[in-house]
């Protein structure tokens, strides 16, 4: 698999590579930073290795968010090539409120363009509004949110579903959470 490496103006997004377990580790293991993600914090380097393993590597359009001045992973930003094309994205907490997500976002999106992905979404809890602000930030737009029992935490968690069209198709809706959850309903003032 090629190397993509894309630069902007504060950050070096990359493959993640062995050499960043304790990068993994750091991230995963941060119960605040885990609250909103679809998984629990690991515990130890085996489960980040694990994690790594599985989530991480050899994926093409997953990439460590890290700083120029020392290339280390504070985060990630990933898209899933199915349909869905869910984008998503996770900062140390250290990292918020800096508009890296932002940053990361923006130019992780100008490479899927070029890539012909007709599309992109992304879903964030009702309950973590700045997760719904990146996604505004970087141009996507809210369509509308669906309940779901979360797992693996088993939890009802109300979600906004977000997108972004790249192909002219602007009233092209992605569908599959509408259909799929019974409790679905668009939010106004969202």
């Amino acid at each position: 698999m090629n190397s993509i490496r894309i630069e902007t103006n504060r950050l070096i997004l990359r493959r993640f590579g062995e050499n960043d377990l304790e990068a993994v580790y750091l991230l995963f293991s941060d119960k605040e930073a885990n609250t909103f993600l679809p998984w629990y914090p690991v515990t130890d380097i085996n489960e980040a290795k694990s994690y790594f393993e599985t989530r991480l590597r050899g994926k093409k359009y997953c990439f460590a968010v890290c700083q120029k001045e020392d290339d280390y992973p504070i985060g990630y930003v990933h898209t899933e090539e199915d349909d869905s094309h869910d984008f998503g994205y996770a900062l140390r907490k250290e990292y918020w409120r800096q508009g890296i997500a932002s940053e990361a976002g923006r130019a992780v999106i100008k490479l899927l363009k070029k890539d012909g992905f007709p599309y992109i979404t992304a879903t964030h809890d009702r309950n973590n509004p700045r997760s719904g602000a990146v996604m505004k930030r970087i141009g996507m737009n809210y369509c509308y949110s669906y309940r779901e029992q979360w797992q693996p935490k088993n939890i009802p968690v109300i979600f906004r579903m977000y997108q972004l069209n790249f192909d002219g198709q602007k009233d092209r809706v992605y569908q599959k959470y509408w259909n799929m959850y019974d409790e679905h309903f668009i939010e106004t003032g969202v």
